[in-house]
């Protein structure tokens, strides 16, 4: 049996697998692709080829379980799930000032001073969630998902953008944010702002080789 043999086995078998899946035509495509490098990197024994795709990939049965367990799964969903996370964490973050600003809560005050503190560690923790959402999109919609995960990012930045333009300009005042806004802050968040896309498209492309 030849490579191609065995390659044409094996998609001929998760073609009748997947059956009727919306996204049939593209999932047969990307494996393709896949199995071809696949098959470029490793020796493998004329014989063996179909095999070696099971062994690597699973068998057409198990791979076509999974696309259909995950047909409920679609891109808007996805989308507004982390615009959505986005947004409560932006609304989060500002009725934390206000109340840090008009109340004199000690528990606010606990919660404030730790997240001075720990400035630094949340917006590496933020930078990661962006990373997660390129992976999720990645993992979730394979090549598909790239103009998905520039949508999202788009649309998710918006808050970022927001808050940087009502500081800069002072629609909030500068004394509401006390010793945390200074040179080396304002620099950590552009810094930050600037490796969100970059962060996000590496974990698109670690999702997308997963996904395979």
């Amino acid at each position: 049996m030849s490579d191609s043999e065995g390659q044409q086995r094996f998609l001929r078998e998760l073609e009748k697998e997947i059956g009727n899946h919306p996204d049939q035509e593209d999932i047969l495509a990307e494996y393709e692709v896949h199995i071809y490098e696949l098959l470029q990197e490793s020796q493998v024994d004329e014989a063996a080829v179909y095999d070696e795709l099971v062994n690597r990939l699973g068998t057409p049965q198990e791979i076509a379980k999974v696309w259909k367990q995950e047909t409920g799964v679609t891109p808007k969903k996805t989308q507004w799930l982390f615009v959505i996370i986005n947004i409560a964490i932006f609304i989060g973050g500002t009725l934390l000032t206000v109340m840090y600003n008009y109340f004199q809560w000690s528990w606010v005050d606990q919660i404030w001073a730790g997240l001075t503190e720990a400035s630094f560690l949340i917006m590496l923790i933020y930078t990661l969630f962006w990373g997660l959402l390129g992976y999720e999109i990645g993992r979730e919609f394979g090549h598909r998902g790239y103009r998905l995960l520039q949508r999202t990012f788009l649309i998710s930045i918006i808050p970022n953008l927001l808050l940087m333009y009502l500081v800069v300009f002072k629609v909030f005042p500068y004394e509401w944010f006390g010793s945390i806004l200074n040179i080396r802050f304002i620099v950590l968040c552009i810094v930050f702002t600037g490796v969100l896309y970059p962060v996000s498209m590496v974990g698109y492309r670690w999702g997308k080789k997963v996904s395979i």
